[in-house]
């Protein structure tokens, strides 16, 4: 595959999924990944409450010996959560479950290209809507997004039945916020995809509505889960910057 696809020359990037991740990660200072429902947004309701997360790529006996080798809790599915296990990806679950210091998180879209970009040795944040400003502002400030230290936001989006990408408006808008929060910093170049991303969020005249009437949303309200797409759709509430080091989202 030609270099072009790298979006080479460009400060600030934009690519879609695990294999959008794999591609640029090597070509890059900083990835960040955009999983606004729910990975990311997860993250950063539990770093902000001060927990550590593990992200994980599997939710199965490996996702359990790992939680146990890493002395963490593991988060379960949305419909899986019990009183005595009350951890799971709804970010509105973790707001009510009693505190923890350790959380593995698993996620075949986010939590997988997170996982997967720390141990290709990429410095990895977090980023949804919640905080879509304070990384921008974060990553302009360390540096990042210029073309000698460039940064790629990565839209996680989700899968079809088949295993293959299916790309999400909700991550589109996400990972466009983060985008023209750098743009603001004046970083750059951005590439085209990048500033496409960008002019994508900045055009929606209603993002909230856009997230919740998505196909991802209407999942997720149609199955009882409405209040995780409200706390997704809160618009820059959130100053933490989870950054992955040592394995697990700390706050930066």
């Amino acid at each position: 595959m030609g270099e072009w696809f790298l979006q080479g020359g460009s400060g600030v990037r934009f690519d879609w999924g695990d294999v959008g991740a794999q591609r640029i990660v090597g070509e890059v200072a900083c990835l960040v990944v955009v999983d606004v429902l729910s990975f990311t947004t997860s993250v950063t309701v539990a770093v902000e409450r001060g927990t550590r997360v593990f992200p994980y790529a599997w939710r199965d006996e490996s996702a359990v010996e790992f939680a146990e080798e890493k002395g963490a809790r593991l988060a379960v599915g949305r419909r899986a959560a019990t009183p005595e296990s009350p951890w799971s990806l709804s970010p509105a679950a973790l707001l009510e479950a009693p505190f923890v210091p350790r959380l593995v998180l698993p996620s075949p879209n986010g939590s997988a290209i997170a996982a997967a970009a720390a141990a290709a040795g990429a410095t990895v944040v977090a980023g949804c809507l919640r905080n879509a400003t304070a990384v921008g502002r974060e990553l302009a400030r360390r540096g990042y997004g210029t073309t000698d230290r460039p940064v790629a936001v990565i839209a996680s989006g989700e899968r079809w039945p088949d295993g293959s990408l299916r790309p999400g408006l909700e991550d589109l808008l996400g990972a466009g916020a983060v985008l023209a929060a750098l743009r603001a910093c004046r970083r750059g170049p951005l590439s085209p995809e990048a500033a496409a991303a960008a002019d994508c969020f900045e055009a929606t005249p209603d993002v909230i509505a856009a997230v919740a009437g998505s196909a991802s949303g209407r999942e997720l309200v149609s199955g009882g889960f409405a209040r995780d797409v409200d706390i997704a759709t809160e618009l820059d509430v959130c100053e933490t910057v989870p950054v992955l080091e040592g394995g697990a989202f700390a706050a930066r």
